[in-house]
């Protein structure tokens, strides 16, 4: 019997400092099938990556993409806080530019995060975005994280269904908002894509150290704490994973094009370690 080998990608955030071209190359390297592309920066101090339609850095990408075989499964990042505004810019007037990007890059979906404390507005954005998405052929995922407004999987579960979109798994906030396999099962059939990481079984002791563990220091999965097979055995085998893990402290000693083939091949055992998780559970069941 042969079981099904699951597509695996790498996060922007991963190497948040790589231009999408650059990290199309290093992708194809390190033996990813996709990368997860930053189309609009989240923090200020991030490196802003211009990959609107006509833009010199979109040609490129294009080309590394078309030389390689690396596609482009998602774009990010946009958090809707309720104020209508973000960075001077209109959020509805931001998600359209990155979908314009993401339809040029053949992505398929766009994360978005919830700060909105109204969550019937957010539910009226977010609905809104799946409309616009559908022109873009775009998808928002609503991704549940564990110091923003939503931040359990069945919150975002029943936001997503109401507003017509999916969401996005992260290991790290089902880990730090405490998810339970029942309920990621539950929200199965709206995933999309799952992101893996790994870290300590304790969190965090505050709002801003959550914040530091998520953008700049988790763990490579297979090294920390985290059920990471049980977590990737919740879902079906033709969901990919995309490694999101960054580590200022790891990535730059060892250099991107080592950093990714390091979480290639640490992805890769837990990969291997879920399938085999799952084939036995699946012999038990017969």
């Amino acid at each position: 019997m042969t079981t099904q080998k699951r597509r695996l990608g790498i996060a922007q955030l991963s190497l948040v400092g790589t231009a999408p071209p650059d990290l199309v190359g290093i992708a194809a390297q390190a033996g990813f099938d996709f990368i997860g592309a930053r189309v609009r920066p989240v923090t200020t101090t991030e490196r802003p990556y211009n990959l609107q339609p006509g833009s010199p850095m979109l040609k490129e990408t294009l080309e590394r993409m078309a030389d390689t075989g690396i596609t482009v499964e998602d774009i990010e990042f946009l958090l809707l806080d309720g104020t209508g505004l973000q960075n001077g810019q209109d959020q509805r007037e931001a998600w359209l530019h990155m979908m314009e990007a993401g339809q040029a890059l053949g992505a398929s979906s766009l994360t978005v995060a919830c700060a909105d404390p109204d969550l019937g507005r957010f539910e009226g954005h977010l609905a809104q975005m799946t409309q616009d998405g559908k022109a873009y052929g775009i998808m928002p995922t609503l991704e549940p994280i564990a110091y923003q407004t939503v931040r359990s999987v069945p919150e975002a579960l029943k936001l997503a269904q109401r507003a017509g979109c999916r969401i996005v798994v992260d290991a790290l906030h089902v880990n730090r908002f405490g998810g339970t396999a029942a309920e990621l099962e539950a929200a199965a059939d709206l995933v999309p894509l799952i992101q893996l990481c790994d870290g300590p079984a304790a969190a965090p002791p505050s709002r801003e150290a959550l914040i530091t563990e998520s953008r700049s220091e988790r763990g490579v999965p297979g090294e920390g704490e985290f059920d990471l097979a049980a977590l990737v055995a919740a879902f079906p085998a033709d969901i990919p994973v995309s490694v999101e893990t960054p580590s200022n402290s790891r990535a730059g000693a060892r250099g991107e094009l080592a950093w990714a083939k390091h979480l290639k091949a640490a992805a890769d055992s837990v990969l291997g370690t879920s399938a085999i998780s799952a084939a036995a559970l699946t012999g038990s069941n017969r």
